[in-house]
């Protein structure tokens, strides 16, 4: 085998072992590669890096090499009576290998390495090779421990009796983690290492004398029996353990056992070196319980903790659980240690058992519910409010210091300064204090005051998304004073049917809050059944509102603002009339500002007042009070107002002037309605008629996102640009329609656009773009009628493009009336005179029969072109049949001169006529102006609206027109 073949099957063998978790190694070194010979049954290669020795044994008999340990000796068996060559092994022996030696054995060799006090070994198989890695004494790469099992599998174990106690040495071979701990009348011993233990006999032995230990497949039991009292201590002394029974235990530490809700209930455990979870069963009791094993040094569980799903045993060195359940689950993850259950641990409340403050006998006492506000809370007492506030803050701000040494602080002054701070309506200094305790203590998060508290302070400063976030914490399930706030939200956002079932929920604890949330829950509730339209409870709810004691400024006049929407549903419009100007005339913004509006619908409604001025009255409104249900009645009541006067840009602008925060609400959905309506009645039901074409296309483009997706937006699309195709302003018509093709159409849609705006094209002489246009959205299977129509603006657009031949065979056998408009052109350009006039003799078809009608200006055209044609073609016959047909058209025709001469031909009248002279003539009859006209008219056609009852809406305003 070469040298590179070999390095290339070691490199597999690498990579193998990496992917199974082995740390890859470095490239062999050239020694090792020239010991590769091709064909050897038997090929030993050796790979050294910092961390371990990797030897591969391979060819045809060592990949067949079977590997045991014993102890501290590794033996590797090869199926073949010729030594093999370990020659490189034993001049240069890997780390952690004290002796190699090489035995014969019947059928074979065998290779045995004895391994350094502390070394270890690890075996496996790859890419046609066995190899074995071999570890130097120490941590291995890869995290794991060496091997702690010393030569032969069996641990010393060495008794010393001195002063009345008994100590215990294991002697491990490498580090062990331990847990030892009293259980009853025994103590156990705990390692993480399975082996077996040769114990001490006899009277030597003392206490050890009637131990028993088990072994399991990764781990050492030893049961002590001990006297109930006697102490126990354990120590690390090197690799071996040290366990103590009797004498003074001293004092442990070092396991620090926390509550942990931020997920599911939990309890953990730090204790630094934990190694493993064991599950043992009693043999005297038969009940179940964990042992958590840690690496030196010692540290244990000074006193034990009951809960009622765990019992934690104190310990001289681990941690032990007892535990009733059968789903406990305990997880040692580093130095962390995790007791849970599959739903949480039954654990009592954070709060429970904490100090009170020195201050309890006066500071405000937690209400009955967790989200109830007191009326006894904001009282200041004989020292005032700033004295009162200071003391509170000074022993909230004592208890937060202790805090940070202490999670398990008390936390009552800091909950007695936040029930002050709500209780005197100081929500942003209430929401501060709370925020604060829950970073300090995140437990807290889970407690139902907090979270009442901090909902019921961000309610009441506006901040509603973040007080329904409380609200809707598990830990208020159910409470009914959350659900009187929960209805009060409801409220502010206009969400009048849940603002209902919330305070009908809460009805029987609203009496516990203070009287002015008392007034403003009850003046919230009666809004909330004006607007459902329950007039009876509304008059009820005002009644209980006016009833309660002290109620202030604000609270009456936002009483009095429900009870005037009260009056106008009950259909007396001046007593409401009278309340709204009263409230109107307070200082306060956000009762002024609906006031003022329910002022102005009703004079509207009673003529006292214009609209242009009720139009600049709600105009200023409209900045007085933003971001609620006020804001988004005003400029619904301002665009409908505008839209009734045919007003619609200043419509449109408002309406769409409300931000994301008003569409959000409640009814904000009509505001988007009133929005498309009013763009719909503009371009769709003709109500922009009454503006000029440039204003309308100027209104279309500001406000074009709000064109509806589909056929009606198509609709809009092709009226506005009959409009400007009316007036000749075609660039402005094909910029729309191509803007449509474009962005907005797909299929046999786009396709009927762009045959739009390619006729555009050609009507303002632009014949490569419209190529383009019809090019760039051929589909399959469009109409038939839509593509007669194509073929014959493609056909034209090459004729004026010079291309005539080309023209030609696009239109083939095509015989409908735009073809042979196409056809005639080009025939006509052509210089084939009677070909030409026989196809424009064929447009004008039979309308030789009704001379009582005129010849249209387009049928005059046909007719000068078809007797020109035919003079010049020498045709005689076909001009005198033309002649006897039509010339009774002469005397009332537009272009009666001309018509004469056309129908007199090259040797009629004085016979002087020249062919110079009849080009002249056909010139003036320009058939293209025809076409134009024709194609105008079918664009108008095809886009009047189409009256379908009732009222169109209304044109609009000139003013209108002006501002666009």
């Amino acid at each position: 085998m070469s040298g590179a073949t070999a390095s290339k099957r070691v490199l597999k063998t690498t990579v193998a072992a990496a992917a199974a978790g082995v740390v890859v190694l470095a490239p062999l070194s050239p020694h090792a590669e020239s010991q590769a010979r091709t064909g050897d049954p038997v090929e030993i290669r050796v790979g050294v890096n910092p961390v371990f020795t990797k030897v591969e044994f391979a060819g045809v008999v060592g990949a067949r090499a079977r590997v045991r340990q014993e102890g501290r000796v590794v033996v590797v068996r090869i199926g073949t009576t010729a030594a093999p060559d370990v020659s490189r092994l034993r001049v240069d022996p890997p780390k952690g290998v004290e002796k190699i030696e090489t035995r014969s054995t019947p059928g074979g060799t065998e290779l045995v390495l004895t391994l350094a006090e502390g070394a270890a070994a690890s075996t496996g198989s790859a890419d046609g090779a066995v190899w074995l890695n071999l570890y130097a004494p120490g941590p291995r790469a890869d995290g794991s421990r060496p091997s702690p099992v010393p030569a032969g599998g069996v641990v010393p174990v060495a008794a010393e009796i001195k002063d009345e106690a008994t100590s215990l040495t294991f002697r491990w071979a490498a580090p062990v983690g331990a847990a030892v701990f009293r259980r009853g009348e025994a103590v156990w011993v705990v390692f993480d290492a399975a082996a077996r233990m040769n114990m001490p006999k006899g009277v030597q032995a003392g206490a050890a004398a009637k131990a028993r230990w088990a072994a399991g497949p990764d781990f050492t039991a030893i049961r002590i029996p001990a006297a109930e009292g006697q102490a126990v201590s354990a120590r690390a002394d090197g690799a071996a353990w040290v366990v103590t029974l009797g004498g003074m235990a001293p004092s442990v530490s070092g396991v620090d056992i926390e509550r942990d809700d931020t997920a599911q209930t939990a309890l953990t455990a730090r204790m630094a070196g934990a190694t493993r979870t064991i599950w043992l069963t009693d043999p005297m009791v038969g009940d179940r319980f964990a042992a958590v094993t840690a690496l030196a040094p010692g540290k244990g569980l000074r006193t034990g903790r009951r809960t009622v799903d765990l019992n934690l045993l104190p310990t001289a060195h681990g941690l032990a659980v007892e535990t009733p359940t059968d789903d406990l689950t305990v997880k040692a993850e580093g130095d962390v240690v995790v007791l849970s259950r599959p739903r949480g641990l039954s654990l009592s409340p954070p709060t429970v058992g904490l100090e009170a403050a020195a201050h309890a006998d006066t500071a405000p006492k937690a209400a009955p519910r967790p989200a109830l506000i007191l009326a006894d809370w904001g009282g200041s007492e004989e020292g005032g409010f700033i004295a009162r506030r200071a003391q509170l803050q000074e022993a909230a701000e004592r208890e937060s210091m202790r805090a940070v040494d202490d999670p398990r602080a008390p936390i009552e002054a800091r909950l007695a300064l936040a029930r002050f701070l709500v209780g005197n309506g100081l929500g942003y200094e209430a929401i501060g204090v709370l925020n604060a305790l829950v970073k300090q203590t995140p437990a807290m998060q889970g407690v139902a005051e907090v979270r009442g508290l901090r909902g019921a302070a961000r309610a009441s400063i506006g901040r509603l998304d973040e007080a329904e976030a409380d609200f809707s914490s598990s830990a208020l399930a159910g409470d009914p004073s959350t659900r009187v706030w929960q209805g009060y939200i409801a409220a502010q956002r206009g969400d009048w049917a849940t603002a209902r079932q919330g305070f009908a929920a809460g009805a029987g604890v609203v009496d516990g809050f203070s009287p002015e949330w008392r007034a403003r829950f009850g003046t919230a509730h009666a809004l909330a059944a004006v607007e459902t339209g329950d007039l009876n409870a509304a008059r009820e709810l005002l009644a209980y509102v006016f009833s309660q004691p002290e109620i202030s400024a604000p609270d009456q006049l936002a009483a009095r603002l429900v009870q005037a929407k009260l009056f106008e549903l009950e259909q007396t419009p001046d007593r409401a009339l009278a309340l709204y100007k009263a409230v109107a005339r307070a200082p306060l913004d956000g009762v002024s500002t609906p006031a003022r509006l329910g002022v102005v619908r009703l004079e509207m409604a009673k003529g006292t007042l214009k609209p242009d001025q009720a139009a600049a009255q709600l105009e200023a409104l409209k900045w007085r009070w933003r971001g609620d249900m006020t804001e988004l009645s005003v400029i619904r009541t301002l665009g409908e107002l505008y839209l009734s006067q045919g007003r619609y840009r200043e419509a449109l602008t408002t309406l769409k002037a409300a931000g994301r925060k008003i569409m959000t609400l409640p009814g904000g959905d009509k505001l988007q309605a009133d929005l498309d309506g009013a763009f719909r009645a503009l371009f769709l039901d003709g109500a922009a008629d009454g503006l000029q074409p440039v204003q309308a296309l100027a209104l279309f483009f500001d406000f074009r996102e709000l064109t509806p997706v589909g056929a009606d937006g198509d609709e809009m699309v092709r009226r506005l640009a009959r409009r400007l195709i009316d007036v000749d302003l075609l660039d402005q018509a094909a910029e729309l329609l191509k803007y449509q093709a474009e962005n907005r159409l797909d299929g046999v849609a786009r396709a009927q656009v762009s045959t739009n705006l390619a006729t555009v094209y050609l009507m303002n002489r632009q014949p490569e773009q419209a190529l383009q246009a019809i090019w760039s959205s051929r589909t399959t299977l469009l109409p038939t009628a839509m593509n007669a129509e194509r073929r014959a603006l493609e056909a034209r657009a090459l004729m004026e493009l010079g291309r005539y031949d080309h023209a030609l065979e696009v239109l083939g056998k095509d015989a409908s009336p735009a073809a042979r408009d196409v056809r005639a052109e080009i025939l006509w350009k052509q210089q084939q005179w009677g070909a030409a006039a026989a196809l424009y003799e064929q447009q004008l078809g039979n309308r030789y029969r009704d001379t009582v009608i005129p010849l249209t200006a387009d049928e005059e055209s046909r007719l000068i072109r078809a007797g020109v044609g035919y003079s010049l073609a020498r045709d005689a016959a076909s001009l005198n049949r033309l002649s006897r047909n039509y010339s009774g058209f002469a005397d009332g025709a537009r272009a009666s001169g001309a018509i004469r001469i056309a129908l007199a031909g090259l040797d009629g009248a004085d016979g002087s006529g020249r062919p110079q002279d009849f080009a002249a003539l056909s010139a003036g009859a320009d058939t293209y102006a025809g076409w134009i006209a024709q194609t105008k008219a079918q664009f108008r056609e095809r886009t009047t609206p189409q009256k379908t009852g009732g009222d169109r809406p209304a044109p609009a305003r000139p003013q209108a027109a002006a501002a666009a």
